[in-house]
């Protein structure tokens, strides 16, 4: 393994981590909302998208002669069940959890920004792509969650008023 790889090889698993532990999240968000279909169908069709961007990094990380960090994925994988039960918890779930799926999302973007820089910056172009299509993707995500949190969030609202189960 090149020398000049080494950063890019590590970010690439530090991101192929993040979608394990983002995939654990929508899938505990998804299963939990009852009253919101809109959301779910699109936290749903993200859930497709993030297991194709895993398998993307994969492919990224193998071509360059390394592999996953098991440990990274791992450590994803607890941080996003431990997140999850804690959303469980709260009475305003689905807009706390509409709100922080937009946060995850710029985080996600700007850590593709990152890797599309590192990537060009050795020459990787097919790494810099994929980093590209990807981030493509989360700025989707995130468009759409910021589009319609203010109508999750009326819908909520709507229904705590009306006395009917808000939380999912």
């Amino acid at each position: 393994m090149a020398e000049k790889y080494e950063r890019l090889i590590q970010w690439l698993r530090d991101a192929h981590a993040m979608e394990m532990q983002a995939e654990t999240m929508l899938k505990a968000q998804a299963s939990r909302l009852e009253n919101y279909p809109d959301l779910r169908s699109r936290i749903e069709q993200h859930v497709t998208e993030t297991q194709r961007q895993a398998q993307l990094l994969q492919e990224c990380i193998t071509r360059l002669g390394a592999d996953t960090s098991s440990m990274k994925d791992a450590a994803g994988k607890i941080t996003a069940m431990m997140q999850g039960l804690g959303g469980a918890f709260a009475g305003d779930e689905v807009v706390k959890g509409a709100m922080a799926g937009y946060t995850f999302e710029h985080f996600e973007i700007s850590a593709y920004a990152a890797l599309v820089a590192a990537a060009e910056a050795v020459g990787d172009h097919q790494t810099a792509s994929a980093c590209q299509t990807i981030m493509k993707e989360e700025q989707a995500m995130a468009d759409w969650l910021r589009d319609n949190l203010p109508a999750t969030t009326r819908r909520y609202l709507e229904r705590e008023a009306a006395g009917q189960e808000a939380k999912r």
